[in-house]
């Protein structure tokens, strides 16, 4: 926005009608418009820290290609491999996708279907082309389920058109320093110029977890939502399988595509210590994620 001029018109001895009733002339005196200076850059801020609290390889080694462990409270680094590595991610974009969308809809607030998220390919939960849904019921559908319609209808209703929240997920990439991702999707079912790294979903899930909306799905194992006629009810069950199967554990999201593999992105609490592991691309993204976590706890605990 333009800085507005403050001007002054007068004379030094009085006003103008003073000027004009003692036969002077009368003057017009302008203040120099302020000075503003470009605001310094906001640096974006240190979500995952370095370097690493244990350097020693794992062994057995992990399969993942890359994999990292973290203190969700401090952004520390208790262990990684290969953390900055770009590779696809699958499903865990999701993450990106919750942290924006829920700032943008209440849960209340009804969306119309896109007819274009109805018919997006892969794994969806069967949205019907302009029927309208309460924006909490698809944030379900997005972290529990999966549903790359979710994902897509959540993003239109946020930011009006898909390419349009893509650009928003890229920009909040940078505005958070993820330096080794880029999005192409809100689901990540497209692999092709859709990646990130260990490190960056550890920080993005940092961010999605500080949001009450975010931490109560994603430690859900199960939940029962109404719908409206012909369907009546949708059970959704979590994909994430570290909730029934490590004490403590209360997250976040799993992503599969071939090309991808099995990604994980898991958290836990124990003794008022909260970990976020992430494994990509792993041979068995459960045992090693298990693994990580185990050793944040021995580590941190």
């Amino acid at each position: 926005m333009a800085a507005a001029l403050g001007v002054y018109l007068g004379t030094r001895h009085g006003s103008t009608e003073q000027a004009a009733a003692a036969g002077r002339p009368h003057t017009t005196t302008a203040k120099a418009p302020p000075k503003h200076h470009a605001p310094a850059p906001t640096r974006p801020p240190r979500l995952v820290i370095g370097p690493p609290l244990v350097r020693e390889p794992l062994s057995p080694p992990l399969t993942a290609k890359a994999a990292i462990v973290v203190d969700a409270d401090t952004g520390r680094v208790v262990w990684a491999r290969h953390p900055h590595q770009r590779l696809p991610i699958a499903s865990t974009t999701k993450i990106m996708t919750a942290v924006l969308a829920l700032r943008a809809l209440r849960p209340h607030d009804v969306v119309t279907i896109d007819p274009e998220a109805a018919r997006v390919p892969l794994v969806r939960e069967g949205l019907r082309a302009n029927e309208r849904v309460q924006a909490w019921k698809l944030f379900y559908g997005l972290l529990l389920f999966s549903g790359n319609d979710d994902a897509l209808a959540l993003a239109v209703a946020a930011a009006g058109s898909r390419p349009a929240f893509v650009h928003e997920m890229n920009a909040e990439a940078a505005r958070l320093g993820l330096r080794d991702s880029h999005f192409r999707s809100p689901s990540g079912v497209e692999d092709e110029d859709n990646y990130s790294s260990a490190w960056d979903l550890a920080a993005v899930t940092r961010v999605a977890m500080r949001n009450a909306r975010f931490r109560k799905i994603v430690r859900t194992p199960r939940r029962e939502v109404p719908w409206a006629p012909p369907t009546y009810a949708k059970v959704y069950v979590n994909k994430n399988l570290m909730l029934t199967r490590y004490p403590g554990a209360n997250g976040v999201k799993t992503g599969f595509t071939t090309k991808a593999g099995p990604c994980l992105v898991a958290s836990a609490t124990r003794h008022g210590v909260t970990l976020i592991a992430v494994v990509l691309h792993s041979g068995n993204e459960y045992a090693e994620a298990t693994r990580l976590l185990d050793l944040g706890f021995r580590t941190v605990g």
